[in-house]
């Protein structure tokens, strides 16, 4: 999942791609909703989308600390994650500055040792860098998920940060510098390693409009996004943005700050309305249904929903990508289906 091979990066510039790239992520919860068997199924009988599937030893990664039930873990920042289900990621629950008198005295994390969340060895990730090239790969950079908007309501506290941002608060533009500061240096140290893409993360949208105003947007966060996105563009490098939820308020504000590659949900902005506004303009890395379709619908409406979001959103020149993260609850007959689907029409401009 950290890199990127040639028919990615040539669908990302419109270079004619051979084939949709696919990404069918299984999240660690799966482990222990489903059987093992059955997963090691799926991928071995799906080699498009699990390439390099090694059957029964195929390794499970360890839960990430922010992933455990039960056991609160505190950020490099402070911020203290919470889970009820192992391999779900957690909510933050601890704002270590939701006052502000404690902000004088608060030292941010080190970019030299953590990227904000977990640790970092940049030693090693230049030799995955090293390793990806001499596999025909591409390795990319990413800032963690949630590195602007997010981590400022992280700090403070969601309700909190959109009263600053209301009041004009001062000192969030202080809080802004400083966690801009820190993002501002992981990238710049992925791009001295030559990361052929860097990728910005962070959820914006709710189910129904964004979590803050365009105009709060446009005041507070936009400004960060353009400063950090402007070095990896200057560098020739690709830009990748990520946002779950409705975020059709905000895209037009998104992609002028340079995005190359936009990754957002399928229905909740829906596919027609994403054709209209983002189709040629950007490179749509579309996050397919997991709420109702894949969930409740049949097989029949997968292969549907999936051919419908490939004939509406793709072209023979590239700009699309499709990625499907399957989580807990989905029948596996459905889940199998959303894999047909995407091996089936990973090829329908070919």
């Amino acid at each position: 999942m950290d890199t990127i091979d040639d028919n990615t990066i040539r669908a990302i510039r419109f270079e004619r791609p051979d084939y949709i790239p696919m990404i069918f992520w299984i999240n660690p919860a799966c482990r222990h909703h489903y059987r093992r068997e059955v997963l090691l199924e799926l991928m071995g009988e799906h080699r498009l989308l699990f390439p390099d599937f090694k059957g029964d030893r195929d390794q499970q990664s360890e839960l990430a600390p922010f992933e455990r039930a039960g056991a609160p873990y505190t950020d490099a920042w402070g911020c203290i994650w919470q889970t009820t289900d192992d391999g779900i990621t957690g909510a933050v629950t601890g704002h270590p500055l939701r006052d502000w008198s404690e902000f004088d005295s608060y030292t941010p994390p080190d970019p030299d040792l953590t990227n904000g969340v977990i640790e970092i060895d940049w030693a090693a990730i230049k030799r995955k860098v090293h390793t990806a090239e001499s596999n025909g790969k591409r390795y990319f950079g990413s800032l963690e998920h949630g590195h602007a908007f997010q981590r400022l309501s992280y700090l403070r506290g969601y309700e909190n940060l959109l009263l600053d941002m209301t009041d004009g608060e001062k000192r969030l533009r202080r809080l802004i510098e400083m966690v801009e500061n820190f993002s501002a240096e992981i990238v710049r140290r992925y791009l001295d390693l030559g990361v052929a893409m860097m990728r910005y993360p962070e959820d914006l949208g709710m189910q129904v409009g964004p979590m803050l105003s365009p105009e709060q947007f446009r005041r507070y966060i936009k400004p960060m996004y353009e400063r950090l996105m402007a070095p990896a563009r200057e560098a020739g490098c690709l830009v990748h943005m990520h946002s779950d939820g409705d975020i059709r308020d905000l895209v037009g504000d998104i992609t002028i700050s340079g995005v190359d590659a936009l990754n957002l949900q399928d229905l909740v902005n829906g596919i027609d309305w994403i054709a209209a506004n983002l189709k040629g303009r950007v490179c749509i890395d579309i996050d397919i249904d997991r709420q109702k379709i894949t969930r409740f619908g049949t097989p029949e409406q997968i292969d549907g929903l999936i051919r419908e979001e490939v004939e509406k959103l793709g072209s023979p020149l590239g700009g699309l990508m499709m990625i499907y993260g399957l989580y807990p609850g989905v029948p596996i007959r459905n889940a199998r289906a959303a894999m047909d689907a995407m091996e089936r029409y990973a090829g329908f401009y070919a």
